[in-house]
């Protein structure tokens, strides 16, 4: 396809999705229409948007605008590599969310299913339309229209007090950082720029005070949308709230629209970036992958576990980022593409293995009608498709060879072993702290994910209806079987998805990758610092497992002996007894216990139903956010004493309002 007709293809992508959200309303209350016509329909599309994101990572960049708006602000569109690898993230990972879709919505499930269509086609277009926009009136629409449908989608089952109020604190914190990014525009647009579109703001020339004021507003508007650390809050509550594979969309792919958005202010429209920068970039992404790993550790709810695992995820992103505005800032542009490569590769990873995850969630909510972990177990047996595609998106969360997880973790690492070069002195003795804390956040991680599917899937079913547990249906099975295909392709080939992702290096930072090796071989710098083939150690690990199978099955053939387990000298041993979700997360509650804010109820010895009960809370909340709601509350009832509700007095208002305007327009 010629590089002028990428362009109006993903525009047609984006029309297309909002015709079939609009075709879903032909009939609203059949579910077999929405799921059989409607999002299969939407996967196409994603699969149209994938090709077209892969092929302008090779083309030129091309530009168009609609002669739509607002008078004398038409909408800009471009294609450049930077969207066009978001936009395959966006199209491939939601191929199998929406094929997923197509066989999970069930009707009388809050929102009609032709509406929820609507709204679920309405959100794939917004994001698509966000990495699209080429000006800040077109950017700013979409990123509305993406936060609006995706608080419907939130709020799907709105009877539900609970689900209102998530819903409530996630639309809250997505405009006030719309209002962030207005700003960081508006700044902008004060250097000089002729104009709110993209290109008047790269030829602006901003003062090194009004470009750190314009960045620090980015990071906070697409902090709040990506859930940095403090700006997190709404994330573990709306993500349990959203049906599944809307939670999906929103941690794989929404997310990473606010990573977008900051590198294309960050590298693209500031194109001088400083490289102090990245030092609270990096320290924020540090502590909010940390922060979010903490939090996975202790939580009883499958969904909340997920959720601030993507915290986690999040802000290992932000850390690289960080890191490669370092790199960029001190003239080392080798290193800077190397960190660059490695937050990329990461978040399309993120894309897939936490919507694979979310998804098999989403089966286990079907089958069992449970989220907490301590209702679940053995679930193996009686959903094999979920639990083994569950465990490819495991192993790959955890960072584990030779699938995906383990390239950018590995990448990023190898980014910060390269610090001790950098020629800021005091830089560089905290480093060495950064990548301990990285690697303490990637064990925990670990951790995290062997308690997630120990709990779900091993074991033996800690309810007796879990007996009763039906596998996913073929159209789940699809989705699922996608992404975890997906999850081991893109580490097998990390040499392939480097050479793309190269691309967006040389646009943003005019230096790609020093090496990538071959297809096989991955070879970030050179030979002797560091190489990793994925195909050698996916043999040698099958190579073990097999020779272990055979001796085993040579040595101890006719020999095997089927008997109880030893029960310790303990009789009577039932289900209920296994070890917990919170028995696994006690050691890391205690030893982090500052992180956390907890709250233990313990029985009476007189309690004829003794209970014990343990809540640990978010800090913020209590010590950042209820003050500060409190403060609001507070402010707004002191105004409220103007209202007097006689038209004497505000006349009187007006009076005195008008007396200030004029002396200003005196002086």
């Amino acid at each position: 396809m010629d590089a002028p007709l990428l362009l109006p293809v993903a525009l047609g992508v984006v029309l297309g999705w909002g015709l079939i959200g609009l075709a879903g309303l032909l009939a609203p209350q059949s579910t077999r229409w929405v799921a059989h016509g409607v999002f299969p329909l939407g996967a196409l599309g994603s699969a149209v948007l994938a090709g077209v994101g892969l092929l302008a990572l090779f083309a030129p960049a091309s530009s168009l605008t609609l002669p739509i708006g607002l008078p004398g602000l038409p909408m800009h569109l471009r294609l450049d590599a930077l969207s066009g690898f978001f936009l395959f993230l966006l199209g491939a990972s939601s191929i199998g969310i929406s094929v997923f879709a197509a066989g999970y919505f069930r009707s009388g499930e809050g929102t009609a299913p032709g509406l929820l269509g609507l709204q679920y086609h309405i959100f794939l277009a917004a994001m698509a339309m966000v990495l699209l926009a080429a000006d800040a009136y077109a950017f700013m629409l979409a990123w509305e229209v993406m936060a609006l449908s995706s608080y419907f989608l939130v709020v799907s089952q709105h009877r539900l007090p609970e689900i209102r109020s998530a819903g409530f604190v996630y639309l809250l914190l997505a405009h006030l950082g719309a209002i962030a990014l207005l700003l960081c525009f508006g700044v902008m647009m004060q250097g000089g720029g002729s104009g709110l579109t993209f290109e008047a703001m790269r030829q602006a020339h901003l003062s090194p005070a009004w470009a750190t004021v314009a960045f620090g507003l980015a990071v906070a508007g697409f902090g709040a949308k990506a859930g940095l650390v403090p700006l997190h809050i709404w994330l573990p509550e709306a993500h349990p709230a959203a049906p599944s594979p809307v939670s999906a969309l929103m941690s794989g792919v929404m997310l990473k629209t606010a990573l977008y958005g900051l590198l294309r202010v960050s590298f693209d429209l500031l194109h001088a970036p400083l490289w102090w920068w990245g030092v609270p970039l990096l320290a924020l992404g540090l502590f909010g992958a940390l922060f979010g790993a903490l939090f996975a550790a202790v939580q009883t709810d499958m969904k909340r576990l997920l959720a601030y695992s993507s915290i986690e995820n999040i802000g290992i992103a932000f850390a690289a980022l960080g890191l490669a505005l370092v790199f960029h800032g001190i003239g080392m542009p080798a290193l800077a593409a190397l960190a660059l490569a490695a937050m990329l590769y990461h978040v399309l990873n993120h894309a897939f293995f936490k919507s694979l995850l979310f998804l098999a969630t989403g089966s286990v909510l079907h089958a069992t009608h449970q989220r907490s972990l301590g209702r679940l177990g053995g679930l193996l047996r009686r959903m094999p498709w979920v639990g083994w595609t569950a465990l490819v998106g495991t192993l790959a969360i955890a960072g584990l060879p030779p699938l995906n997880g383990f390239v950018s973790e590995w990448l990023l690492l190898q980014a910060f072993l390269f610090t001790p070069g950098i020629s800021k002195p005091f830089f560089g003795m905290l480093i060495p702290l950064g990548a301990a804390v990285l690697a303490l956040t990637a064990a925990l991680g670990g951790y995290v994910m062997v308690k997630f599917y120990g709990v779900i899937f091993l074991g033996r079913a800690r309810e007796p209806e879990l007996e009763h547990a039906h596998d996913a249906g073929l159209l789940e099975r699809a989705g699922l079987v996608w992404l975890a295909a997906g999850c081991v392709l893109l580490g097998l080939l990390p040499g392939l998805v480097l050479q793309a992702i190269d691309r967006v290096s040389l646009q943003l930072l005019g230096h790609g990758l020093a090496r990538t090796g071959n297809w096989t071989w991955l070879v970030p710098t050179s030979p002797q610092r560091a190489a990793y083939n994925p195909v050698v150690v996916l043999l040698v690990g099958l190579l073990v497992i097999g020779f272990t199978f055979l001796v085993t099955h040579r040595v101890f053939a006719g020999r095997t002996r089927r008997a109880e387990a030893w029960g310790c000298g303990a009789t009577g041993l039932t289900p209920r007894m296994q070890d917990t979700a919170e028995g696994m997360g006690q050691p890391i509650r205690r030893l982090f216990a500052p992180f956390y804010q907890t709250r233990v109820d313990l029985p009476a010895p007189t309690d004829a139903a003794p209970r014990y009960r343990v809540v640990v809370l978010d800090r913020f909340w209590a010590q950042l956010y209820m003050p500060l709601a409190d403060a609001v509350l507070w402010l707004a009832r002191q105004i409220g004493r103007i209202q007097q509700g006689r038209i004497a007095v505000y006349l009187f208002y007006s009076f005195i309002t008008l007396l200030v305007l004029l002396m200003v327009v005196v002086r």
